[in-house]
C-alpha cells in the first residue's frame, strides 16, 4: 500500500478529536504546554481531518497520548509450538471506528488558567489582544468625536471619566479650543483609557 493511502491518511472522526484535546488537557495540567501552545494545539485538533495531523500534536510530548495513536499490534511470527501443545493464536489489529461520531465542545483550560477575555470577571469586555490590558465599555469613536465637537465643555473626558481633565478643559474653554481639538485627535488615532485604566473599544 502506497504511503499516500496508509493509515495515517485516513480521515477521523469527534471521537479521536476529542480523545486528542483530553490528552492535550492533561499535558496543560502538567505545565508541559504554555497557555498559547494549549489553544493553538487545541485549535489544530479541532480542525485536523486525518491521523497525522494529529499525531503531529504529540511528536515533541511523552505519554499520556491519545489511545489511537498507539502503535498497532504487528503480528509476529510464532515459533512451532512443542509437540503435544496447541499453536498460540496472535492477537488481531482492529482499526478505529468509523461512521457518524457524537459531537462534543471543546473543554475549557483548568481554573486559575484562564487565557485572556476567557470568562474573566474583571474585564466584562475582554482583553486587548495586543497588549492584554483590560477593554473598557466605552469607545474611543464616540470619545474622540465628543472632544472635537464639545471639547470646550470636556464631555469626551466626561465620558471616558477624567473628571479632573474634563473640569479643566470646562474652565478654560477646551484651552481656547485647542487643547479640547489635539486631545479628541489623539483619543481617535491612538485611543488612550477610561479613569479606570481600562483601553478604550475601537
Amino acid at each position: 500500500m502506497s504511503e499516500a493511502f496508509g493509515p495515517e491518511r485516513q480521515r477521523i472522526g469527534n471521537q479521536q478529536r476529542e480523545e486528542a484535546i483530553t490528552a492535550l488537557n492533561d499535558h496543560f495540567a502538567m505545565a508541559r504546554l504554555d497557555i498559547g501552545e494549549y489553544q493553538e494545539r487545541v485549535n489544530r485538533a479541532s480542525a485536523a481531518q486525518s491521523y497525522a495531523e494529529l499525531a503531529e500534536l504529540f511528536r515533541d510530548l511523552p505519554q499520556p497520548h491519545p489511545p489511537f495513536l498507539a502503535p498497532p499490534s504487528v503480528p509476529f511470527a510464532v515459533p512451532p509450538a512443542a509437540p503435544g501443545y496447541p499453536p498460540q493464536p496472535t492477537q488481531p489489529y482492529y482499526p478505529p471506528p468509523t461512521g457518524p461520531q457524537p459531537q462534543y465542545a471543546v473543554p475549557p483550560p483548568p481554573p486559575g488558567m484562564l487565557p485572556p477575555g476567557y470568562g474573566a470577571p474583571g474585564a466584562p469586555y475582554g482583553y486587548d489582544a495586543m497588549t492584554g490590558v483590560p477593554l473598557s465599555d466605552k469607545s474611543k469613536v464616540v470619545a474622540g468625536l465628543l472632544q472635537l465637537f464639545l471639547g470646550n465643555l470636556g464631555i469626551g473626558r466626561f465620558y471616558t471619566g477624567h473628571t479632573g481633565i474634563a473640569v479643566a478643559q470646562l474652565l478654560t474653554c477646551g484651552g481656547c479650543g485647542i487643547w479640547s481639538l489635539i486631545d479628541g485627535i489623539i483619543i481617535l488615532v491612538n485611543g488612550g483609557t477610561d479613569a479606570e485604566g481600562r483601553k478604550l473599544r475601537d
